[in-house]
């Protein structure tokens, strides 16, 4: 197990699962979110519990009110963009987020996929990649399944808060 302040460090992770974060850093962009879809399609039920409870929609209005008025076009630029940490107003936003209300982003969207959220196209098909990390993950514990995805919202978007220093980077003692 991991633990970091370091958003880029996955949070106490199990080699199982810190393997599974590897491999879907090694997806492109739109693979990336393809997976993200197909887990909330295969798994919603069983995620959303943990992220709606544990998180405060008010937090994210850009991300949860004004997004969903773009047109579908915007949207998937704006997921892109967020997935690709570039420094722009929505990723900026998503970024300012704890990993809680993360998940409650990607959730609401899931949501509101081929609603008000731009949705899958209908000839998209999964790739092989795609279909084992939908394997793998479906094959985890729930803890393991939130830790996952916690580690996986947590490294999106920009922000440029940076982490703090440890005593032993620093060689300082903490003092008030």
């Amino acid at each position: 197990m991991t633990a970091s302040y370091d958003k880029n460090v996955p949070q106490a992770l199990s080699h199982e699962t810190q393997k599974l974060v590897e491999a879907f850093n090694k997806l492109d962009t739109d693979a990336k979110l393809a997976w993200l879809y197909f887990t909330y399609e295969k798994m919603g039920d069983s995620i959303t519990p943990a992220a709606p409870t544990a998180a405060d929609p008010e937090l994210a209005p850009l991300l949860l009110g004004d997004f969903f008025q773009l047109s579908d076009e915007q949207q998937l630029g704006i997921m892109r963009e967020i997935v690709n940490r570039q420094d722009t107003e929505y990723s900026r936003a998503y970024g300012a987020l704890k990993e809680n209300n993360q998940l409650l982003v990607w959730y609401a969207w899931a949501v509101a996929m081929g609603k008000t959220v731009v949705g899958m196209p209908d000839t998209y098909k999964a790739t092989e990649n795609i279909n084992n990390l939908l394997a793998q993950i479906e094959g985890l514990a729930f803890e393991g399944q939130i830790s996952v995805l916690r580690s996986l919202a947590g490294q999106m978007g920009y922000s440029d808060v940076k982490p703090i220093a440890t005593q032993a980077q620093t060689g300082k003692t903490p003092s008030l």
